[in-house]
């Protein structure tokens, strides 16, 4: 294939157990940092704007945006730097840098504090791409979509047990899930200082050039492979398709089946647990199975199917079938990972990894404001049509326009 990257399965170093244990956590932690705030950030914005809801959720959506955007600009940067001095001083250094974070936010006095709180948040949680590319350095090419799997784990897990500790410990106190997480990032940090290797020898990093580390310069490797050109679509769509669930489950939930709290956060605990199973247990069989690019239409097909059935799902037993089939989603994603990571050199991990997240970053920026509107709209007065399951429709949409793009992209490795 033009432009593929050889990479000599026996020239790739192999990580110390411990070390990629060492990754898992520190993905872990940055999933707990994201869900411990579901349930507590809001409730000190409120406190900070006398309990105004309607403002709270203003800036609480202000947050959210400002936390993509440092996503966006700084995935690249961070994934340039660690091609350039190796991946364990960006990977420990976000670990401080998260730790820090949470400090900022625990003693946050103002709202002023707390915003510059979760800018760093999106700052050192952009180094999750330098992650993956040290998976990828440590990983044989053939192997890397079960590992990507693996590690994925730590995504699901975050999922789960980062709102239920936010909502235990924020019931003592609103600031104490914060000192907590700050306490396991730097703890993490120091632990890595002791075990982790570097993944990237010498020999196999680049220079560091700003027209390649700010955003646009990034996408510019993303364009310099048809079929990863192609790969890197079908990602934006499937991104986008992805940020439905963030953006309206919980109002749809409640505006179509009457869920309680309750019933919200064990469905969302549901939907971490399939997530894992399919990350941790599923994906290594089915790629060895399938290969990586059938394994990547086979998931496409089930995400999408899966937003069909919670769009027409009239009932929330009927929505619940829908999230292990959805669930089998991640397939895709693990099998877009290490398709592409075949197709740039080894120096250029990091670099795809980061213009790669922020790809994602984009997705995170433009989809709350068309599933929102979208939801809105169908359920409006002036709809054609009520449907409060248009916005999964649409996600269910743009997954097949993704897989269509991912179909003709990879037509050459058939």
């Amino acid at each position: 294939m033009s432009g593929e990257a050889e990479v000599d399965a026996a020239a790739v170093p192999q990580a110390r157990g411990g070390a990629v244990i060492f990754i898992f956590v520190t993905l872990l932690l940055d999933m707990l940092a994201l869900g411990i705030i579901i349930p507590i950030l809001p409730k000190l914005i409120e406190g900070f704007v006398d309990n105004d809801t309607a403002n709270a959720a203003r800036v609480f959506g202000l947050f959210g945006t400002i936390w993509a955007l440092m996503q966006f600009v700084f995935s690249p940067v961070l994934g340039a730097v660690s091609d350039r001095f190796g991946r364990r001083p960006v990977v420990l250094l976000s670990n401080f840098g998260l730790a820090a974070d949470y400090v900022v936010m625990a003693l946050a006095p103002t709202l002023g504090w707390l915003f510059i709180g979760r800018m760093i948040s999106g700052i050192t949680s952009a180094s999750i791409s330098t992650a993956f590319a040290y998976v990828a350095d440590v990983t044989a090419p053939e192997q890397r979509a079960a590992m990507f799997g693996k590690v994925g784990v730590a995504f699901g897990a975050g999922f789960i047990l980062g709102p239920a500790l936010g909502g235990v410990l924020g019931e003592i106190d609103p600031r104490l899930p914060f000192w907590v997480a700050g306490g396991l990032s730097f703890a993490n940090g120091l632990y890595g200082l002791l075990i982790l290797p570097e993944s990237l020898p010498p020999e196999r990093r680049s220079a560091f050039k700003w027209k390649s580390a700010n955003p646009i310069g990034a996408l510019r490797l993303l364009r310099s492979n048809r079929m990863l050109a192609g790969l890197s679509l079908a990602t934006f769509f499937a991104q986008l398709a992805h940020v439905v669930l963030p953006s309206v489950f919980v109002l749809y939930a409640t505006y179509r089946y009457g869920w309680t709290t309750a019933a919200v956060g064990g469905t969302l605990a549901l939907v971490g647990l399939c997530a894992m199973i399919v990350q941790g247990a599923a994906i290594g069989p089915i790629v060895k199975r399938l290969g990586e690019r059938k394994a990547l239409f086979l998931g496409l097909i089930c995400g999408a199917a899966g937003f069909l059935i919670f769009g027409a799902a009239p009932s929330g037993h009927l929505f619940w079938i829908g999230i292990p089939v959805m669930a089998l989603w991640g397939l895709s994603g693990a099998a877009t990972q290490a398709l592409t990571t075949q197709l740039v050199a080894p120096d250029q991990q990091g670099q795809l990894q980061g213009a790669t997240a922020s790809v994602q970053s984009v997705s995170e920026l433009i989809g709350p404001f068309l599933f929102t509107l979208t939801f809105a709209w169908f359920i409006g007065d002036n709809a054609p049509v009520r449907l409060p399951g248009a916005p999964f429709y649409l996600a269910g949409a743009l997954l097949l326009l993704a897989l269509v793009i991912a179909w003709r992209a990879t037509s050459q490795k058939s």
